[in-house]
């Protein structure tokens, strides 16, 4: 696929439904456009409102799971895009930056966040490669075990 291909359709085709657009937690608001980039707030593996687990990877969340969940965030992250400027004005996935709530001696952070990593691939191919940093951290908010915002870059007339 390519940019300017529909991202949202891309998305049915390989099962996976977007979101609502997670409630900010505090003072914030889930997406901010600058020019033509799209900033988005960190994202919480929030499914239906819940925050679906809690704790630290490496103790109390297996790697896997940080994973499973490091989708969800990102997941939650192209919602809050398609809620301020539309999925499909997408043209390339600039920048993912993930925290994992590890435990001590856990350093598998960056397999963790392949977990969003993946899921971009998954939807806009090529146009989701990305720069990216994986964060060990000692908390998050809620006792969330991992967190994911996005940077993408939308078309001119978006």
């Amino acid at each position: 696929m390519t940019a300017g291909s529909s991202w949202k359709a891309r998305l049915g085709q390989i099962g996976v439904v977007l979101p609502q657009v997670a409630a900010p937690l505090a003072a914030y608001v889930p997406a901010v456009r600058t020019g033509n980039l799209v900033y988005t707030a960190g994202q919480l593996p929030l499914e239906a409102g819940k925050l679906i687990r809690t704790g630290k990877v490496g103790a109390d969340v297996s790697p896997e799971e940080g994973k499973a969940m490091a989708r969800i965030c990102a997941l939650n992250a192209l919602a809050a895009v398609d809620g301020l400027v539309g999925l499909d004005a997408v043209s390339q996935v600039v920048k993912v930056v993930g925290f994992v709530a590890s435990a001590p001696g856990f350093h598998g952070q960056p397999s963790v966040v392949n977990g969003a990593s993946d899921l971009l691939a998954d939807v806009f191919g090529d146009c989701g490669s990305h720069a990216r940093s994986a964060v060990g951290v000692a908390e998050l908010p809620l006792d969330a075990p991992v967190e994911v915002e996005l940077i993408v870059e939308v078309g001119q007339g978006s």
